[in-house]
Protein backbone atom coordinates (compact mmCIF):
# COMPACT_ATOMS: atom_id res chain seq x y z
CA UNK A 1 0.00 0.00 0.00
CA UNK A 2 1.42 3.61 -0.89
CA UNK A 3 2.12 5.59 1.79
CA UNK A 4 0.07 8.89 1.93
CA UNK A 5 1.53 11.98 1.21
CA UNK A 6 2.53 13.56 5.03
CA UNK A 7 1.04 17.23 4.58
CA UNK A 8 1.14 17.39 8.21
CA UNK A 9 4.28 18.65 9.57
CA UNK A 10 2.74 20.62 12.58
CA UNK A 11 1.60 17.70 14.42
CA UNK A 12 5.41 16.47 13.87
CA UNK A 13 8.41 16.11 11.70
CA UNK A 14 10.28 13.48 10.86
CA UNK A 15 13.69 12.95 12.51
CA UNK A 16 16.35 14.40 10.39
CA UNK A 17 18.98 11.67 8.90
CA UNK A 18 21.46 13.65 10.49
CA UNK A 19 19.95 13.91 13.63
CA UNK A 20 19.24 10.47 13.74
CA UNK A 21 22.83 9.72 13.06
CA UNK A 22 24.07 11.78 15.90
CA UNK A 23 21.49 9.93 17.86
CA UNK A 24 22.62 6.27 17.29
CA UNK A 25 25.88 7.27 18.34
CA UNK A 26 24.68 7.94 21.84
CA UNK A 27 22.90 4.77 22.10
CA UNK A 28 25.41 1.66 22.26
CA UNK A 29 28.83 0.76 25.15
CA UNK A 30 31.01 2.31 22.45
CA UNK A 31 28.92 5.24 21.87
CA UNK A 32 28.21 8.07 24.14
CA UNK A 33 25.88 6.32 26.14
CA UNK A 34 26.35 8.01 29.99
CA UNK A 35 24.55 9.88 32.35
CA UNK A 36 25.92 13.46 31.99
CA UNK A 37 25.52 13.41 36.09
CA UNK A 38 28.30 10.70 36.47
CA UNK A 39 31.21 13.36 37.43
CA UNK A 40 33.73 10.52 38.69
CA UNK A 41 34.99 9.40 35.11
CA UNK A 42 35.37 10.12 31.75
CA UNK A 43 32.54 8.41 30.40
CA UNK A 44 30.16 10.84 32.41
CA UNK A 45 32.25 13.66 31.28
CA UNK A 46 32.38 13.01 27.40
CA UNK A 47 28.27 12.37 27.79
CA UNK A 48 28.05 15.88 29.76
CA UNK A 49 29.57 17.77 27.06
CA UNK A 50 28.01 16.52 24.83
CA UNK A 51 25.04 17.89 26.26
CA UNK A 52 26.46 21.31 26.84
CA UNK A 53 27.17 21.69 23.02
CA UNK A 54 23.70 21.04 22.51
CA UNK A 55 22.53 23.33 24.96
CA UNK A 56 24.76 25.90 22.45
CA UNK A 57 23.02 24.80 19.35
CA UNK A 58 19.61 25.28 20.75
CA UNK A 59 20.52 28.67 22.60
CA UNK A 60 21.93 30.14 19.26
CA UNK A 61 19.03 29.08 17.45
CA UNK A 62 17.35 31.65 19.60
CA UNK A 63 20.14 33.35 20.22
CA UNK A 64 20.40 33.14 23.99
CA UNK A 65 22.84 32.39 26.56
CA UNK A 66 23.55 28.63 26.89
CA UNK A 67 22.63 29.03 30.79
CA UNK A 68 19.25 30.42 29.70
CA UNK A 69 18.53 26.55 27.94
CA UNK A 70 17.02 24.79 30.44
CA UNK A 71 15.95 20.68 29.31
CA UNK A 72 12.22 19.51 29.73
CA UNK A 73 10.71 16.79 28.08
CA UNK A 74 8.64 18.85 25.31
CA UNK A 75 6.69 22.34 25.25
CA UNK A 76 4.14 21.03 27.15
CA UNK A 77 6.22 20.75 30.22
CA UNK A 78 8.12 23.72 29.22
CA UNK A 79 4.75 26.02 29.03
CA UNK A 80 3.75 24.22 32.47
CA UNK A 81 7.14 25.10 34.11
CA UNK A 82 6.70 28.62 32.91
CA UNK A 83 3.04 29.55 33.83
CA UNK A 84 2.94 27.73 37.18
CA UNK A 85 6.82 28.50 37.87
CA UNK A 86 6.03 31.97 37.77
CA UNK A 87 2.54 31.79 39.51
CA UNK A 88 4.20 30.07 42.52
CA UNK A 89 7.70 32.76 42.57
CA UNK A 90 5.18 35.84 42.07
CA UNK A 91 2.17 34.87 44.40
CA UNK A 92 2.65 37.41 46.80
CA UNK A 93 3.72 40.24 44.36
CA UNK A 94 0.07 39.21 42.34
CA UNK A 95 -2.89 36.52 40.98
CA UNK A 96 -3.43 38.10 37.77
CA UNK A 97 -2.37 36.22 34.24
CA UNK A 98 -2.95 36.90 30.94
CA UNK A 99 -2.84 35.07 27.83
CA UNK A 100 -5.42 34.49 24.74
CA UNK A 101 -8.49 31.66 24.24
CA UNK A 102 -6.52 30.21 21.04
CA UNK A 103 -3.57 29.07 22.97
CA UNK A 104 -2.25 25.54 23.06
CA UNK A 105 -3.66 23.72 25.43
CA UNK A 106 -0.50 23.34 27.66
CA UNK A 107 -1.41 27.20 27.96
CA UNK A 108 -4.85 27.18 28.31
CA UNK A 109 -4.98 23.99 30.75
CA UNK A 110 -2.18 25.25 32.94
CA UNK A 111 -4.13 28.49 33.35
CA UNK A 112 -7.39 27.38 33.99
CA UNK A 113 -5.43 25.09 36.92
CA UNK A 114 -3.90 28.01 38.11
CA UNK A 115 -7.88 29.00 38.67
CA UNK A 116 -8.87 26.41 40.83
CA UNK A 117 -5.94 27.77 42.80
CA UNK A 118 -7.01 31.05 43.24
CA UNK A 119 -5.76 32.90 40.03
CA UNK A 120 -7.33 35.72 38.10
CA UNK A 121 -7.20 34.49 34.16
CA UNK A 122 -7.58 36.70 31.54
CA UNK A 123 -7.96 35.42 27.90
CA UNK A 124 -7.95 37.55 25.15
CA UNK A 125 -10.29 37.48 22.04
CA UNK A 126 -7.74 37.47 18.87
CA UNK A 127 -8.90 39.68 16.01
CA UNK A 128 -10.54 37.98 12.79
CA UNK A 129 -7.10 37.01 11.40
CA UNK A 130 -6.40 35.12 14.69
CA UNK A 131 -3.93 38.23 16.42
CA UNK A 132 -3.60 39.55 19.67
CA UNK A 133 -2.46 42.95 19.96
CA UNK A 134 -0.34 45.14 22.21
CA UNK A 135 -3.09 47.17 22.68
CA UNK A 136 -5.06 44.22 23.41
CA UNK A 137 -2.66 43.34 26.24
CA UNK A 138 -2.05 47.29 27.76
CA UNK A 139 -6.16 47.18 28.45
CA UNK A 140 -6.04 43.92 30.14
CA UNK A 141 -2.60 44.70 32.50
CA UNK A 142 -3.71 45.36 35.98
CA UNK A 143 -1.19 46.02 38.54
CA UNK A 144 -1.76 42.64 39.96
CA UNK A 145 -0.59 40.97 36.58
CA UNK A 146 2.20 38.64 37.27
CA UNK A 147 2.37 37.02 33.83
CA UNK A 148 1.69 37.33 30.40
CA UNK A 149 1.56 34.08 27.74
CA UNK A 150 0.87 34.41 24.16
CA UNK A 151 2.20 32.33 21.18
CA UNK A 152 4.32 33.11 18.93
CA UNK A 153 2.71 30.65 16.14
CA UNK A 154 -0.72 29.25 16.79
CA UNK A 155 -0.52 25.58 15.68
CA UNK A 156 -3.72 25.30 14.10
CA UNK A 157 -3.90 28.42 11.83
CA UNK A 158 -0.12 29.51 11.64
CA UNK A 159 -0.53 33.12 12.42
CA UNK A 160 2.37 35.54 13.57
CA UNK A 161 1.35 37.57 16.94
CA UNK A 162 3.10 40.90 17.73
CA UNK A 163 5.77 39.20 20.09
CA UNK A 164 8.15 42.42 20.06
CA UNK A 165 5.64 44.61 21.05
CA UNK A 166 4.02 42.62 23.48
CA UNK A 167 7.14 41.87 24.89
CA UNK A 168 8.14 45.35 24.86
CA UNK A 169 5.33 46.65 26.43
CA UNK A 170 5.68 43.47 29.44
CA UNK A 171 8.94 44.70 30.17
CA UNK A 172 8.37 48.41 30.74
CA UNK A 173 5.66 47.18 33.38
CA UNK A 174 7.59 44.42 35.07
CA UNK A 175 5.53 41.72 34.27
CA UNK A 176 7.14 38.40 33.31
CA UNK A 177 6.59 37.09 29.60
CA UNK A 178 5.96 33.78 28.42
CA UNK A 179 5.98 32.87 24.45
CA UNK A 180 4.81 29.57 23.22
CA UNK A 181 8.09 28.87 20.23
CA UNK A 182 6.53 24.97 19.41
CA UNK A 183 5.45 25.99 15.96
CA UNK A 184 7.91 28.99 15.28
CA UNK A 185 11.33 27.83 16.46
CA UNK A 186 13.26 26.61 13.43
CA UNK A 187 10.21 28.24 11.34
CA UNK A 188 10.71 32.13 11.93
CA UNK A 189 13.81 33.66 13.15
CA UNK A 190 13.67 34.18 17.12
CA UNK A 191 15.77 36.65 18.99
CA UNK A 192 14.52 36.17 22.41
CA UNK A 193 16.37 39.88 23.41
CA UNK A 194 14.75 41.79 20.38
CA UNK A 195 11.55 40.11 21.02
CA UNK A 196 11.88 41.15 24.79
CA UNK A 197 10.94 37.56 25.76
CA UNK A 198 11.28 36.85 29.39
CA UNK A 199 10.48 32.56 28.89
CA UNK A 200 9.80 30.30 25.23
CA UNK A 201 8.94 27.05 25.45
CA UNK A 202 10.60 24.70 22.38
CA UNK A 203 9.57 21.09 21.40
CA UNK A 204 12.15 19.05 19.50
CA UNK A 205 9.63 17.08 17.33
CA UNK A 206 8.17 19.88 15.74
CA UNK A 207 11.92 20.49 14.34
CA UNK A 208 13.19 17.14 12.86
CA UNK A 209 14.49 16.21 15.89
CA UNK A 210 13.04 13.31 18.31
CA UNK A 211 9.99 13.27 20.31
CA UNK A 212 10.51 13.24 23.99
CA UNK A 213 12.67 16.29 24.20
CA UNK A 214 11.92 19.78 24.74
CA UNK A 215 13.75 23.35 26.26
CA UNK A 216 12.51 26.40 28.52
CA UNK A 217 14.33 29.51 27.66
CA UNK A 218 15.12 31.42 31.22
CA UNK A 219 16.12 34.85 30.58
CA UNK A 220 19.14 35.44 33.33
CA UNK A 221 19.21 39.68 32.41
CA UNK A 222 17.20 40.77 33.91
CA UNK A 223 17.10 37.67 35.66
CA UNK A 224 13.42 35.61 35.92
CA UNK A 225 13.55 32.87 38.66
CA UNK A 226 10.60 29.57 38.06
CA UNK A 227 9.15 27.39 41.05
CA UNK A 228 10.52 23.72 39.76
CA UNK A 229 7.59 21.72 39.52
CA UNK A 230 9.77 18.38 38.98
CA UNK A 231 11.72 17.48 42.13
CA UNK A 232 14.48 15.22 42.23
CA UNK A 233 17.96 15.69 42.18
CA UNK A 234 18.61 19.66 41.56
CA UNK A 235 19.49 19.05 37.80
CA UNK A 236 19.40 22.32 35.62
CA UNK A 237 20.13 24.45 38.27
CA UNK A 238 17.08 23.50 40.22
CA UNK A 239 14.52 24.25 37.58
CA UNK A 240 14.19 20.70 36.30
CA UNK A 241 15.19 17.14 38.05
CA UNK A 242 15.47 14.19 35.93
CA UNK A 243 18.45 12.21 34.46
CA UNK A 244 19.11 14.04 31.49
CA UNK A 245 18.50 11.38 27.95
CA UNK A 246 22.16 12.27 26.48
CA UNK A 247 20.96 10.90 22.85
CA UNK A 248 17.63 12.76 22.61
CA UNK A 249 19.43 15.96 23.69
CA UNK A 250 21.98 15.72 20.72
CA UNK A 251 19.26 14.86 19.06
CA UNK A 252 17.67 18.07 19.86
CA UNK A 253 20.87 19.99 19.44
CA UNK A 254 21.99 18.56 16.08
CA UNK A 255 18.56 19.35 15.18
CA UNK A 256 19.06 22.63 16.39
CA UNK A 257 22.50 23.25 14.74
CA UNK A 258 20.72 22.30 11.42
CA UNK A 259 17.56 24.57 11.42
CA UNK A 260 20.32 27.73 12.74
CA UNK A 261 21.93 26.85 9.31
CA UNK A 262 18.99 26.26 7.08
CA UNK A 263 16.48 28.42 8.57
CA UNK A 264 15.83 31.01 5.05
CA UNK A 265 16.01 27.66 2.65
CA UNK A 266 13.92 25.96 5.01
CA UNK A 267 11.33 28.84 4.86
CA UNK A 268 12.07 29.71 1.14
CA UNK A 269 11.51 25.81 0.17
CA UNK A 270 8.21 25.80 2.26
CA UNK A 271 6.68 28.98 1.30
CA UNK A 272 6.92 27.75 -2.12
CA UNK A 273 5.46 24.53 -1.41
CA UNK A 274 2.53 27.13 0.06
CA UNK A 275 1.78 29.04 -3.06
CA UNK A 276 2.08 26.00 -5.29
CA UNK A 277 -0.91 24.29 -3.32
CA UNK A 278 -3.10 27.48 -3.12
CA UNK A 279 -2.14 28.06 -7.09
CA UNK A 280 -3.82 24.42 -7.92
CA UNK A 281 -7.03 25.61 -5.89
CA UNK A 282 -7.07 28.88 -6.96
CA UNK A 283 -10.90 29.56 -8.15
CA UNK A 284 -12.56 26.18 -6.53
CA UNK A 285 -15.25 28.01 -5.18
CA UNK A 286 -15.91 27.53 -1.20
CA UNK A 287 -12.64 27.35 -0.16
CA UNK A 288 -11.74 29.44 2.69
CA UNK A 289 -8.49 30.27 4.37
CA UNK A 290 -8.71 30.67 7.97
CA UNK A 291 -6.30 33.40 9.11
CA UNK A 292 -3.85 36.32 8.29
CA UNK A 293 -2.21 35.39 4.89
CA UNK A 294 0.50 38.31 5.37
CA UNK A 295 1.46 37.56 9.24
CA UNK A 296 1.94 33.63 8.32
CA UNK A 297 4.23 31.01 9.19
CA UNK A 298 5.04 29.46 5.27
CA UNK A 299 4.70 26.29 6.86
CA UNK A 300 0.72 26.43 7.80
CA UNK A 301 -2.63 26.18 6.13
CA UNK A 302 -5.49 26.05 7.58
CA UNK A 303 -8.91 25.54 5.12
CA UNK A 304 -12.54 25.57 5.27
CA UNK A 305 -14.39 24.24 2.88
CA UNK A 306 -18.18 25.04 2.82
CA UNK A 307 -21.19 22.58 1.93
CA UNK A 308 -19.64 19.61 2.80
CA UNK A 309 -19.37 17.50 5.95
CA UNK A 310 -16.14 17.87 7.54
CA UNK A 311 -16.04 14.58 8.54
CA UNK A 312 -16.55 12.88 4.95
CA UNK A 313 -14.27 15.25 3.25
CA UNK A 314 -11.27 14.26 5.66
CA UNK A 315 -12.34 10.01 5.21
CA UNK A 316 -12.47 10.76 1.53
CA UNK A 317 -8.99 12.18 1.70
CA UNK A 318 -7.15 8.47 2.63
CA UNK A 319 -4.31 9.23 0.17
CA UNK A 320 -3.41 12.50 2.12
CA UNK A 321 -2.10 12.75 5.69
CA UNK A 322 -3.28 15.89 7.34
CA UNK A 323 -5.43 16.85 10.47
CA UNK A 324 -8.19 18.42 11.17
CA UNK A 325 -6.36 20.74 13.57
CA UNK A 326 -4.41 20.39 16.74
CA UNK A 327 -3.21 16.74 17.25
CA UNK A 328 -3.75 17.07 20.98
CA UNK A 329 -7.61 18.09 20.21
CA UNK A 330 -7.82 15.28 17.21
CA UNK A 331 -10.46 12.93 19.21
CA UNK A 332 -12.77 16.05 19.44
CA UNK A 333 -16.02 16.10 17.82
CA UNK A 334 -16.47 19.92 18.65
CA UNK A 335 -15.29 22.49 16.18
CA UNK A 336 -11.48 23.67 16.75
CA UNK A 337 -11.85 25.80 19.72
CA UNK A 338 -8.77 28.35 17.81
CA UNK A 339 -11.35 28.82 14.19
CA UNK A 340 -14.47 29.44 16.67
CA UNK A 341 -12.41 32.07 18.60
CA UNK A 342 -11.50 33.88 15.14
CA UNK A 343 -14.90 34.11 14.51
CA UNK A 344 -15.59 30.83 12.23
CA UNK A 345 -19.03 29.72 12.15
CA UNK A 346 -19.31 26.54 14.03
CA UNK A 347 -20.74 24.57 11.06
CA UNK A 348 -17.77 25.66 8.55
CA UNK A 349 -15.05 25.05 11.21
CA UNK A 350 -16.40 21.05 11.74
CA UNK A 351 -14.94 21.27 7.94
CA UNK A 352 -11.55 22.53 8.31
CA UNK A 353 -8.22 21.01 7.78
CA UNK A 354 -4.58 22.03 8.49
CA UNK A 355 -2.34 21.33 5.78
CA UNK A 356 1.43 21.90 6.81
CA UNK A 357 4.46 21.94 4.55
CA UNK A 358 8.29 20.75 5.70
CA UNK A 359 11.94 19.96 4.86
CA UNK A 360 10.88 17.01 3.08
CA UNK A 361 8.01 17.68 1.46
CA UNK A 362 8.77 17.87 -2.71
CA UNK A 363 6.69 20.28 -4.73
CA UNK A 364 5.55 17.33 -6.85
CA UNK A 365 3.76 15.49 -3.27
CA UNK A 366 2.11 18.97 -2.76
CA UNK A 367 0.64 19.75 -6.25
CA UNK A 368 -0.84 16.29 -6.87
CA UNK A 369 -1.98 16.48 -2.93
CA UNK A 370 -3.93 19.72 -4.01
CA UNK A 371 -5.26 18.17 -6.94
CA UNK A 372 -6.47 15.29 -4.75
CA UNK A 373 -8.21 17.49 -2.46
CA UNK A 374 -9.61 19.26 -5.57
CA UNK A 375 -11.15 16.81 -7.01
CA UNK A 376 -12.61 15.39 -3.43
CA UNK A 377 -14.04 18.41 -2.56
CA UNK A 378 -15.66 19.07 -5.66
CA UNK A 379 -16.94 15.36 -5.83
CA UNK A 380 -18.81 15.39 -2.21
CA UNK A 381 -19.82 19.31 -3.37
CA UNK A 382 -21.97 17.79 -6.19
Amino acid sequence: MKRPIFLDYAATTPVDPRVAKEMINCLELDGNFGNPASRSHVIGWQAEAAVEAARSHVAKLISANPREIVWTSGATESDNLAIKGIAEIRAEQGRHIITSVIEHKAVLDSCDYLATKGFEITKLQPDSTGRISAVQVEQALRSDTILVSIMHVNNEIGVVNPIADIGELCRRNNVAFHVDAAQSAAKVAIDVEALNIDLLSISAHKMYGPKGIGALYVRRAPEIKVAAQIHGGGHERGMRSGTLPTHQIVGFGEAAKIATAELEQDRAHALALQQAFLAELQGVEGIHVNGSMEHRSPMNLNLSFSGVDGESLLMSLNKLAVSSGSACNSASVDPSFVLVGIGVPAKLALTSLRFSFGRFSTLDEVVEAARILRSVYQSLRG
